[in-house]
């Protein structure tokens, strides 16, 4: 008992004496745990701990069982230590998940901001669209009250147009009556004077001539007695001699009669059968009867005796030369219209060149402006051959229009180098369909032509005029690819005009006819003394609104004045006295046109 006792003893002591190791050793450690607390002082210490520690270390170190003790105490040692590194995987785990739980709030918060953000972006856009919607209906609201306001402006307007209409066309029947009177009797006074230069052109030359021809007449009607008393004289004496050969020879008289017989037989065969065969080859070969001017022979596929023939017709007998065909410098053009027509006869030429479709081109403008001579020379200088026909030559046809109009197309065809067909006056057939005065036989050829111009062709590059391009008919102005305007001349132009026109009516040159007819050729003199230059361009600039056309008759009119003169001489004076007086008679007709209800063409 005493021994167990003794045992149980030992092992308290040992057990207190590791226990106060043990927290002498913790607190040598401390600075190690996971939770410092401050270390107590010398002066808080307990003296009877110490002591009793003290007490047990020596006990311990003079125990028996030190080993065991040394032994309990590193067991505990060991324990504590585990205890420590359980608490800092502990402690590490906890702030693992604080770190999740940081993270996973920060995740929240990001969530909830872009949420936020889409919701104030949608409502953004709710308030932009409802903004935009008004601002739309606004929009609208206005809109729909200009446009009333806009309607009753125009109805405002039609009422006071109609009543302007209806004021002018009274007007205008209450100065018919009148114009026409004046209107005569202006005509009347322009046949009068010029039936008196006429007549005083003709009877001063025929006074100056009369005594040459009456020489030449006579010498000539004594030539021709002399020649035909000496033919019927030879006919008459061999028409005695067969006489009698046949009344005396009964052979030869049968001969005769079955001759003559036989010859006035074979020519009734001959005339019969050429009328048959030659209206045969005029329909096969021959250009349609609607064409006017052809570059083309009148049977082409005649081919290479055609076009020697035509050849031989331009060669001026002694000179050698041929006769001088139209180009772009004999045409008085703008300089920018003449660039146009140029870059469209180019253009043309590398449109047949490369076998691409052609151009169709309307040209419009007031008449003689040059539409049909710019058309022909466009056709030389792209190497096409040339048809001219006239848009009025096609109503009387009737119903045989749209046959004629297809005979055109299929005669085209014929042509190897390509034809540039030009249809003057296109506005009298190819005027709107809707318009009440067109015939049935009108609106069949109309419906022809657009028929065989629908497509573009290779073969046809038509070429329509007109001085009323607004009355064509909207099919038609859809297969035009080049819209040109012929304004009136300039004062440069008509300048140019004038030169070029007194240049050709009053100069030297010989009888187009003499090379055939040599003892009737004659020369036209050129009498131009005293007319500068500077006249020239007062007459230009006195001649404002006339057409080509016009500058041409003024000049014809200057050339039979000039004639109907005793010394043929032309001068200052008269040239200005016809200018002025074409320009009276030109505002008169402009006036008479203006009464008539005619619009005046646009300079």
């Amino acid at each position: 008992m005493a021994a167990s006792a003794l045992k149980k003893a030992s092992y308290a002591a040992i057990t207190a004496a590791a226990t106060s190791y043990s927290v002498l050793h913790n607190r040598a450690y401390a600075d190690n745990s996971p939770t410092v607390e401050p270390q107590p002082t010398m002066s808080g210490l307990d003296a009877d701990s110490l002591e009793r520690a003290a007490k047990a270390s020596r006990n311990i170190n003079n125990s028996r069982l030190k080993k065991q003790i040394f032994e309990v105490m590193n067991l505990q040692e060991a324990t504590r230590l585990a205890e420590l590194d359980f608490e800092k995987a502990q402690y590490r785990e906890h702030q693992a998940e604080q770190d999740i739980e940081r993270q996973r709030k920060m995740a929240e918060e990001q969530r909830n901001l872009l949420a936020q953000q889409a919701q104030a972006k949608a409502q953004h856009l709710r308030q932009k669209d409802e903004f935009d919607r008004k601002r739309m209906q606004t929009e609208h609201e206005t809109q729909r009250s200009q446009n009333a306001e806009f309607v009753k402006m125009q109805e405002l307007s039609s009422e006071r147009t109609e009543k302007a209409r209806r004021t002018s066309e009274e007007q205008i029947q209450a100065q018919k009556r009148h114009t026409e009177k004046v209107k005569a009797e202006i005509e009347q006074e322009t046949i009068r004077v010029n039936t008196m230069a006429e007549a005083e052109a003709r009877a001063l030359e025929k006074k100056l001539t009369e005594e040459q021809k009456m020489r030449t007449l006579e010498e000539e009607l004594k030539g021709e007695k002399d020649k035909w008393l000496a033919a019927i004289h030879t006919t008459f004496k061999h028409i005695e001699d067969g006489v009698w050969v046949l009344l005396t020879d009964r052979t030869k008289l049968i001969m005769a009669v079955g001759g003559v017989t036989a010859v006035a037989a074979g020519v009734y065969t001959t005339r019969e059968g050429a009328r048959v065969m030659w209206g045969y080859i005029n329909r096969i070969l021959g250009q349609p009867s609607l064409i006017r001017e052809s570059s083309i022979g009148k049977y082409p596929l005649l081919g290479p005796l055609s076009r020697a023939y035509n050849k031989g017709l331009k060669t001026i007998s002694g000179s050698g030369k041929t006769e001088s065909k139209p180009s772009l410098e004999n045409i008085v053009l703008h300089p920018s219209l003449r660039r146009r027509i140029e870059q469209l006869a180019g253009a043309t030429a590398n449109t047949k060149a490369h076998q691409a479709p052609f151009l169709n081109m309307l040209y419009y403008g007031p008449p003689g402006t040059g539409k049909t001579m710019v058309a022909k020379e466009i056709a030389r200088k792209s190497g096409l051959d040339y048809a001219m026909m006239t848009g009025g030559d096609v109503a009387p046809l009737g119903a045989e229009a749209v046959t004629k109009i297809h005979q055109i197309f299929d005669w085209a065809k014929k042509s190897k180098e390509g034809l540039l067909l030009f249809i003057d006056e296109a506005d009298a057939f190819l005027c709107e369909r809707n318009s009440i005065h067109m015939s049935e036989a009108q609106r069949s050829a109309l419906n022809a032509l657009l028929f065989r111009t629908g497509d573009q062709s290779r073969d046809v590059a038509l070429v329509l005029a007109t001085n009323r391009p607004g009355d064509l008919d909207s099919a038609v102005t859809d297969r035009i690819d080049e819209v040109i305007e012929f304004p009136l001349p300039g004062a440069e132009e008509r300048a140019k005009l004038l030169t070029l026109y007194l240049d050709k009516y009053l100069s030297e040159k010989d009888d187009p006819k003499s090379w055939w007819r040599p003892f009737k050729g004659k020369k036209s003199k050129k009498i131009v003394k005293d007319l500068p230059q500077e006249v020239i361009c007062v007459a230009a600039r006195k001649t404002e609104g006339f057409s080509g056309r016009e500058i041409a008759k003024l000049v014809a009119s200057v050339q039979a004045s000039v004639y109907g003169t005793h010394d043929c001489v032309l001068d200052s004076h008269l040239f200005m006295e016809i200018v002025n007086f074409k320009v009276a008679e030109h505002q008169q007709r402009i006036k008479i046109a203006a009464a008539g209800g005619v619009v005046k063409p646009r300079s």
